[in-house]
């Protein structure tokens, strides 16, 4: 039961990693007729959509009191700080440099976990971890040459600091209240309040809506629809059944996948770093994932 369970919350992670790296193309081509905040609004009321019909057909109600402190901080950090700077940040720098500044999020993660919800940081997870910022760095220098037209900002690189910071605290706020609620009751009403928090936009959001073109406000949709509304589910599923620094590990197959992606969809054919750097990057999540013979061994006698 055990072993099945584990099994289902990989495949839930594996689900996020790949909505989450298609979401950097469907940014791309929004963010030409979008600013940040409408974007970041529009995903977010297209995910409150789906995710509260779903809500409403299996029932669930609202979360224990207990999950909402967590509930309001994720959404907060992770659902509002983070889409909007994010958004802003890429427009300010090249998506090489965003990709570099932005992977340190999951070593906060770890690093916030181990202060705040008292997890361990095992030898595997730190030497996993160090392997996958390493390919980060490769693939996020790779696209940031001068050849390919590569800017920063000091500006766009704080901006995505910010995001990073958004995005581990969001997370380690998030783990405490699924001990309370469903992943649909976090996520649908984590992202209600990230909604609420981007009203300010929504000015903007009309005005740029009746002026975007189709496929603009179609990656819009996809974005609140996929990686957000379903990315963000699964994510939370998993996040419930292990550590925040194991499932923030998870994230470094981000880059490599979208480098995966760029080059079948996009048709970006990758330089040889690009390529080494995103086989770091999944090298490293094998090894934070990976448990030592004895951790296995001491988790087996205790289940039994």
């Amino acid at each position: 039961m055990q072993k099945q369970s584990s099994r289902l919350a990989l495949a839930a992670a594996g689900v996020t990693v790949v909505l989450w790296a298609s979401a950097f193309v469907s940014i791309r081509s929004a963010g030409e007729a979008y600013s940040p905040g409408a974007l970041a609004l529009g995903r977010l009321l297209a995910g409150v959509l789906v995710l509260g019909t779903v809500l409403l057909i299996r029932r669930e109600g609202l979360p224990q009191r207990a999950a909402w402190p967590g509930i309001v901080v994720s959404g907060l950090l992770w659902f509002g700080v983070y889409m909007v700077v994010l958004n802003w940040g890429e427009q300010e720098v090249d998506a090489g440099t965003a990709a570099m500044v932005v992977n340190i999020g999951p070593i906060l993660i770890a690093l916030l976990g181990a202060r705040f919800l008292k997890e361990s940081l095992p030898p595997r997870l730190l030497a996993g971890m160090a392997v996958s910022f390493a390919g980060a760095v490769a693939v996020g220098l790779s696209m940031s040459g001068g050849s390919s037209g590569g800017h920063a900002s000091v500006l766009g690189v704080l901006l995505c600091l910010l995001a990073a910071a958004a995005y581990a605290g969001g997370v380690v706020a998030q783990k405490p209240a699924l001990a309370h609620g469903s992943a649909l009751q976090v996520t649908t009403f984590g992202c209600l309040v990230g909604a609420v928090a981007c009203l300010p936009f929504a000015g903007q959001l009309v005005e740029e809506a009746a002026r975007a073109p189709l496929s603009a406000t179609l990656n819009m949709v996809y974005l609140g629809v996929f990686p957000t509304a379903l990315a963000f589910t699964t994510w939370a599923y998993a996040l419930a059944r292990t550590t925040a620094g194991r499932m923030g590990a998870t994230t470094y197959a981000v880059p490599a996948l979208v480098v995966l992606m760029a080059w079948l969809f996009l048709g970006e054919l990758p330089a040889p770093l690009t390529l080494a750097g995103g086989a770091l990057c999944l090298a490293g999540v094998a090894v934070s994932r990976s448990r030592s013979r004895t951790s296995a061994t001491s988790g087996t006698a205790e289940s039994t």
